[in-house]
This record gives C-alpha cells, structure tokens and sequence, in this order.
C-alpha cells in the first residue's frame, strides 16, 4: 500500500483555507498512491468554545462532501480530520473517506485539555477494510494511551493510522508512543501531525512518522511542511507475527460490546462505566 503523510500548518477557524490546501495536496499525489492522511481537526483547526458552532459541521456538509469528491476523482482513500457536529454534540472526528464514500468515522475517545469543554468523547473504537487491509484510526492523544491501539488491535487492525495536533514540548512523547503502540499490537501505524504555531501560541511538534510492526521507524518528518511517501509492505506483518502473537499470548480481553457489520467494520463500544 502506497501511503501519502502530509504534514501541514493549517488555520485556526479558516476551513476555506484548510480545505483548499487539502485539496491542492490531494491532486499532488501520485496517481498509484493509496492513502494519504492529514492532521487532527485539519479542516477547521483547533475551535474555541466561542468559534465551535460556527465552525463544526456534520459530516454530509459542503466540507467533507468536497473531500468525498476529491477522493472520487483521484481514486484514492483520505484519512483527514475534522471538527463534527452531530446535534446538539461537537465530536473531534478523523474519516477515512475512499471513493466509494465513508469507510470509517472515529471519535477521539481521551481528550486533551484543550478539547475539554468543546468536544464530546467518542464511545467506540472501529476498523474498516481498505483494499484488503483492516485500518484503525486513532487522533492525537489517543496514543498515551496503550488500550486505544489494544482496542484496534483486539479487532483485528493492520494499520493503525493517528491524525495528530501535538505540540511542544510533548514531541517525544508521541515518537516514543506511535512506536511502542505498533510494535504492541504487531501492526503498521502511521501518523501525520500538524507544524507552525496557532491562534493560542501553540507551536505544533511535526514528527510525522510511519513505523513497521516490528517498532522500527520508517520514516521522520521534521518541524516544517512537507510530505512523505511510504509504501507498506504486508509482508512485515506476517514476518512480526511468525514466532509470537500478543494479541493471542495476551493475559487480558479490553471489555465491551464487539460488533461486525455487514460492509466488514468491526466495533468495539466503550463499557458505560468508563465515561
């Protein structure tokens, strides 16, 4: 699989920019590429409790529909970040939409400090298949935490990808994390993380990295914009899997309720008593 990471500055509540830059790097990519993945909440940038309502749409609004086109067009599946409205409720929300629509929508589950107050947590983690790989997604700081890539790895997941919005000083944290979180769950994982500094003061870390299923790291951006091609090979799974499985040697089931829908997902809900 052909994976595209672009690492972008992006705009705080500037969606027309943040889509349009999306959609410049959608066209750039390699007619045989496969995937490409943005940042967290890329489309809209970080919202304030003030800019939220304003800014947030559901996911059949003109934002995410012009990214459903794109992937059309060019045939390719976008693993891209958002800021969703669902009601009453505000989700910090990653899709990975294939030409054939939405595959996958996944909630950030752990939010952070900044999230508090603005967003929702999700209830579940999912898995889709992306030309014959199972995929799971992950958004920032969902990897500090070991059961998030347990939970997609517990459904199977081959891929993990993580859209990330981490900032200084926190940098190596993430590095450390995305490569224990694939060499734990014996998968790839690819994450894609935001550079330049946003309306706060922020100033967002780069990093971007793919990591085989051994814990090895691939590939490394740095703190500017750019982007990274990788192609995975699926045979390194099989190669990390051979002696030993933890996902079958493993002591201890994540609980929740797991369900297996009929277009391949796999979910698992997150147990009530956990929220």
């Amino acid at each position: 699989m052909k994976v595209e990471l672009v690492q972008l500055a992006g705009r705080d509540g500037d969606t027309a920019h943040n889509l349009a830059r999306a959609l410049e790097a959608i066209a750039a990519c390699a007619a045989d590429t496969d995937l490409v993945v943005f940042p967290e909440t890329h489309l809209m940038g970080f919202p304030t409790r003030d800019t939220i309502a304003a800014l947030a749409e559901p996911l059949d609004g003109p934002t995410l529909q012009a990214i459903a086109q794109a992937a059309r067009a060019h045939d390719i599946a976008i693993a891209i970040g958002m800021a969703e409205r669902d009601g009453e409720h505000y989700y910090n929300t990653t899709v990975l939409m294939t030409p054939q629509g939405i595959a996958l929508r996944y909630r950030k589950t752990h939010l952070w400090a900044s999230d508090k107050g603005i967003f929702t947590a999700g209830d579940r983690y999912a898995t889709a298949l992306w030309k014959g790989v199972r995929v799971g997604m992950l958004i920032c700081f969902d990897i500090e935490f070991p059961e998030s890539a347990r939970a997609l790895g517990q459904l199977g997941a081959e891929l993990i990808i993580v859209t990330n919005g981490n900032m200084d000083p926190y940098g190596p944290t993430h590095r450390t994390a995305i490569m224990a979180r694939a060499m734990e769950n014996q998968a790839f994982a690819v994450m894609v993380n935001r550079v330049g500094t946003g309306d706060d003061g922020l100033v967002f870390a780069g990093g971007s990295a793919v990591v085989d299923p051994f814990g090895n790291l691939l590939c490394e951006a740095g703190r500017e914009a750019c982007r990274q091609v990788m192609v995975l090979d699926f045979d390194r799974l099989q190669a990390a899997r051979n002696d030993y499985r933890y996902l079958d040697e493993r002591r201890l089931t994540l609980p929740g309720e797991r369900i297996e829908h009929a277009d391949g997902r796999r979910e698992l809900m997150i147990p009530q008593d956990s929220f």
